[in-house]
């Protein structure tokens, strides 16, 4: 077993990933890492300008990169983006790397996150109601195959970091 421990939070875009991350290195006490954070310093480039000067495709190999790259001597809890599982041989990675937890929602609970946040994404930037839904639909079936390979599946909407935190604990055999 590794001296530390790495947590890769997955799920769509808009299922909190970044936030959970956040509530659960806290009460962890380890430290947090955001994928999409650590890809803009790689690049030097926002993820958005990445996607519209070089394309989705150079986007995932750089993703694929930037992930290899944060393995750490510290307990770290990692926030991916939401497609990271999909490519690459990403998920297969996490979960030798690591303890993967899936943030699970309805698309229309994603909807409703994503509606108040779309213009600032890549791949929903010009979507709105009805098209909108259909992406996500479509979407998450095409990435719900690898999302649902994760060590632990959640409730994304209703999420307890109390309960995550003591599952975290109990796969890893922390003391409390």
């Amino acid at each position: 077993m590794s001296r530390n421990h790495i947590l890769y939070i997955i799920g769509f875009m808009g299922s909190g990933k970044t936030t959970a991350g956040k509530r659960l290195a806290s009460s962890l006490k380890w430290s947090f890492v955001d994928l999409d954070n650590k890809i803009e310093e790689h690049t030097g480039l926002k993820i958005p300008e990445i996607f519209s000067l070089h394309g989705e495709d150079h986007f995932r190999v750089v993703e694929a990169e930037v992930l290899r790259s944060l393995l750490t001597d510290s307990d770290t809890v990692i926030s991916t983006g939401g497609g990271t599982p999909c490519y690459a041989s990403n998920m297969e990675f996490m979960l030798e790397t690591g303890l993967t937890i899936y943030l699970k929602m309805t698309p229309g609970q994603l909807m409703k996150r994503l509606n108040r946040t779309s213009a600032e994404r890549p791949l929903i930037k010009n979507l709105s109601g009805e098209s909108l839904l259909n992406f996500i639909e479509e979407k998450l079936a095409f990435r719900e195959k690898w999302y649902e390979k994760s060590d632990l599946v959640t409730d994304g909407f209703y999420l307890d970091i109390s309960n995550l935190n003591l599952k975290v604990k109990s796969h890893f055999s922390l003391e409390e």
